[in-house]
């Protein structure tokens, strides 16, 4: 399977060679980075739109290969962020540190289209979006619905509603 030569696509690759030789391992964990962008983010051809292009790029790629290994309905991924992004450009071309990060998941067991309600862009705490839905909560369905988790809440530390983020 040929995967794109980026450090994303390089890791994912072996993740998946890690999943084709059977493996026992429940999670694995991979880092793209380089989106800390407070500068120059550069619209649709700047650094932003090519993480986003190399993201998609050996996502697409790590599918493609785990379907032709038969095993796509084994594998769950989840995509995240340790922060959002603030709304309004600052003077430098780029975004500060917000909040309500987005959150993806990728799979044939996921349910499919966007989750909860888009986070309005113009009711904001201090020009930040409001989230509107915990984070703990998609992680509580993936950990019992998924992992087999027998208490998600003794895991998150907390009672956290599930959002049901994977089919049946």
């Amino acid at each position: 399977m040929r995967y794109p030569s980026t450090n994303l696509g390089r890791q994912l690759q072996m993740v998946g060679s890690m999943i084709r030789s059977g493996l026992k391992t429940r999670v694995y964990y991979v880092t793209h980075g380089g989106f800390d962008t407070h500068s120059g983010q550069g619209g649709a051809n700047g650094r932003h739109a090519q993480l986003l292009q190399q993201f998609g790029d050996a996502v697409r790629a790590f599918y493609d290969d785990l379907k032709a290994q038969g095993n796509d309905g084994r594998v769950m991924s989840m995509c995240f962020s340790e922060f959002g992004r603030r709304v309004s450009q600052n003077a430098s071309g780029g975004t500060d540190h917000g909040t309500a990060a987005p959150m993806f998941l990728l799979g044939p067991m996921v349910n499919a289209g966007v989750i909860g309600a888009h986070p309005s862009l113009t009711n904001l705490d201090q020009g930040d979006l409001k989230y509107t839905i915990d984070f703990r909560s998609v992680y509580s369905d993936v950990l019992g619905s998924w992992l087999g988790a027998k208490d998600p809440d003794a895991i998150l530390e907390g009672r956290f509603k599930a959002v049901k983020v994977v089919k049946g």
